[in-house]
């Protein structure tokens, strides 16, 4: 079979890649369905986008790398791309856009798209043995029903990173750079639940509370999760691509800075009631009685001078835990690290070696916040690479 371009991965930056390629373009992937990721991305109904996306929001050895692709194809152009096929969406908070309805309108635009541009998609199919020669790139395809060689002018790998093994995450784009000469930087597991020894947390499994969680020097504002494990939540979530092993992590419980001008007024008002009475209509009545293992809580609220109430804020302002570790890869929405930028141009993704060849996606050492930034990267770096192709 010989086509233009090849691209291995059908998930989000694959298809779009594939939709505005041109030419003759087949599409490979192991799964049995196209854009699994976004199928179960936002509770269903993928968060597609970001009102506030921006370059900085993006984790990478090189830090501007990602703001070519940003600006040549942003949130706003995919939006409008959204909105002339007609699937409705909602802002849900710090600018994360939502499908009214389902993830499976976004997968089913960007299959029409690829549908209208001819697009050969071979699912429950694998590619292996790549090489080059004369200028061709060449693999074996194995589908359902036969073996082929498969020739291409261009060849796009958007097989994503190691996170979400269980649905099929390899990091064989990994394989490939290295075997064209390409580097890949060191992997971890990045949007990813923090683990504690011995079940530290499991009493407060379920609990959730506006907190802010600071990793290294980075710091994020929004909702924490006590599980069985350890530590989750949107906040936690956020802190961990920024954290490192055997690093600490710092939980602020009162974010808003009103808890201690707070107590003081309730001290005028019911200062013959218990100290944690009062604390539990701020924070979670479980998390009160936990925070007595750690904390001093004995008392009425009027037996608490101004200087003890505000050291024990500024306890629980810098609450600082050593996590065991993450889940890992097994939960991790995304991959941090990946191939290297050093070896791709910023504005195709071509590798500047290997001309032809194309990284996109998560597969590259490009990784973004929690909240859409991460499908907006994929938009991005795939169409970036299909505009230079198309070109």
């Amino acid at each position: 079979m010989q086509v233009d371009t090849a691209i291995i991965g059908a998930g989000a930056a694959g298809m779009m890649c594939a939709a505005h390629a041109g030419g003759r373009v087949l599409v490979v992937d192991h799964a049995k369905a196209p854009g699994e990721k976004i199928r179960i991305s936002g509770g269903g109904r993928c968060n597609f986008t970001n009102m506030y996306c921006e370059p900085q929001a993006f984790l990478s050895q090189n830090p501007h790398f990602a703001k070519s692709a940003l600006a040549r194809y942003t949130q706003w152009d995919f939006i409008e791309l959204v909105d002339r096929h007609g699937i409705a969406w909602h802002e849900k908070t710090l600018g994360q856009l939502f499908c009214d309805t389902s993830a499976k309108e976004i997968i089913a635009m960007l299959r029409g798209l690829m549908q209208q541009a001819g697009v050969d998609l071979q699912l429950k199919s694998s590619a292996s043995n790549f090489a080059k020669v004369d200028g061709q790139f060449s693999f074996d395809l194995q589908t359902p029903d036969k073996s082929l060689k498969v020739t291409a002018r261009n060849l796009v790998i958007a097989t994503g990173g190691k996170s979400i093994p269980k649905m099929g995450a390899t990091g064989v784009a990994y394989d490939i750079a290295r075997q064209f000469g390409l580097s890949v930087t060191d992997t971890l597991a990045g949007l990813v639940p923090f683990t504690f020894a011995e079940g530290r947390f499991a009493p407060l499994a379920g609990v959730a509370t506006p907190a802010r969680i600071t990793a290294g020097e980075v710091a994020f504002d929004e909702a924490l999760l006590f599980t069985h494990r350890g530590l989750s939540g949107p906040a936690v979530l956020q802190a961990s691509s920024y954290w490192r092993e055997g690093e600490p992590i710092t939980v602020n419980l009162a974010p808003e800075g009103t808890l201690l001008d707070a107590l003081r007024d309730q001290r005028q008002r019911a200062g013959r009631r218990n100290f944690t009475t009062v604390l539990a209509q701020h924070l979670p009545a479980r998390l009160v009685e936990h925070l007595g293992q750690t904390f001093d809580l004995s008392g009425n609220l009027a037996d608490w001078s101004d200087a003890r109430l505000s050291a024990f804020i500024t306890g629980i302002e810098n609450w600082q835990l050593h996590p065991g570790g993450t889940e890992g890869y097994r939960t991790a929405e995304v991959t941090l690290g990946g191939v290297d930028t050093d070896g791709l141009s910023s504005k195709t993704m071509a590798a500047k070696e290997v001309p032809g060849l194309y990284f996109i996606g998560e597969a590259v050492d490009v990784t973004g916040w929690l909240g859409g930034y991460n499908f907006q990267w994929a938009w991005s770096s795939g169409m970036a690479a299909a505009r230079a192709i198309a070109g």
